[in-house]
């Protein structure tokens, strides 16, 4: 029987614990820190052993796989370990895709993924498909791919949880943009970073799509160097010769081979620039997976945005 052992017991760390317990693996979950009660609940009803507040290297070091919490630097101690062992490690995302056909329509960036991911996973849900939230927000997906399958999972993405993706594929990938961020884990590198942003395109063929900002200067310099499988679709607010997303006269416009969507930008629950780039990702993501034009439209209308954003509150003296 392969033995899995989960560093973290948090979301990630104990949905994957739940998967692993269920498709019939020896499973033990390790956490440095004190587990929360419900996790530990969680655990206990699945009869998962674990421990907390220590790595008992003895119960760690003889893993055939190891899934590694995403707040666990590479350079830790126990991690080292593991990896001069020659003991693989992979991500709760990697483990969970395996065990399941769903459609992914996942989301990375600096700034701006969860809000995008938010929206996708409204648009998604108000056009009447089986969607799952999962990853940095939601529940965790092997939780949901254990107990609460579905046929499609919009997925929000980190440089940590993509370090540990090996055959997980994006059937949907959108990259909104690239700035040094967590330098900190990637050797001080900012091409270590990029290089981890990529990685969501790993994997995907012809019949995939990656979206993203075409005016993004670390994004336009990375195309140059890679030969990417998927169909492209970049979005900008002023149209190219390839830009899928766009907007003209005040008219969000989502352009593709066999659709266009256009809305006044002015009607857009979402203010500002920023929010005019998440929408325009949106917005492709969702027709790709022809979503109805009467849904998107209504989805991008009543949004109510994610809490502890940039939120319209009043106006003061015309501000």
């Amino acid at each position: 029987m392969k033995r899995i052992v989960i560093l973290g017991a948090g979301e990630s760390g104990a949905g994957a614990a739940v998967l692993a317990k269920l498709k019939g693996y020896d499973v033990f979950v390790s956490d440095l820190s004190a587990i929360q009660p419900s996790y530990k609940s969680i655990l206990d009803q699945y009869a998962i052993e674990w421990e907390e507040m220590q790595h008992t290297e003895a119960l760690i070091l003889n893993a055939t796989e190891v899934i590694k919490s995403q707040g666990i630097p590479d350079k830790a101690s126990i991690v080292k370990k593991i990896t001069e062992k020659g003991i693989k490690i992979i991500s709760e995302i990697e483990f969970a895709g395996r065990f399941t056909n769903a459609r992914m329509i996942c989301i990375t960036g600096s700034n701006g993924k969860t809000t995008t991911t938010s929206l996708i996973y409204h648009i998604l849900k108000n056009a009447g498909l089986d969607v799952g939230l999962a990853g940095n927000i939601g529940n965790s997906l092997a939780l949901q791919v254990a107990t609460e399958p579905h046929a499609y999972y919009v997925v929000e993405l980190s440089s940590f949880q993509l370090d540990h993706m090996f055959e997980f594929k994006a059937h949907i990938a959108v990259l909104l943009n690239i700035t040094p961020d967590h330098l900190d884990r990637y050797n001080y590198e900012f091409q270590n970073y990029v290089d981890a942003k990529f990685r969501i395109t790993q994997n995907q063929t012809a019949e995939d799509a990656f979206i993203f900002w075409e005016n993004d200067p670390v994004i336009v310099e990375e195309l140059k160097k890679r030969t990417l499988g998927a169909h492209l679709y970049p979005f900008s607010l002023e149209r190219s010769e390839r830009t899928k997303a766009f907007v003209e006269q005040d008219q969000l416009v989502i352009q593709t081979l066999n659709s266009i969507f256009t809305m006044p930008q002015s009607e857009l629950a979402l203010k500002g620039i920023h929010n005019a780039y998440n929408s325009m990702a949106a917005g492709l993501a969702a027709t790709i997976l022809d979503v109805k034009k009467e849904r998107i439209r209504q989805s991008l209308l009543d949004f109510r945005g994610v809490e502890h954003r940039l939120e319209y509150v009043a106006t003061v003296r015309n501000v």
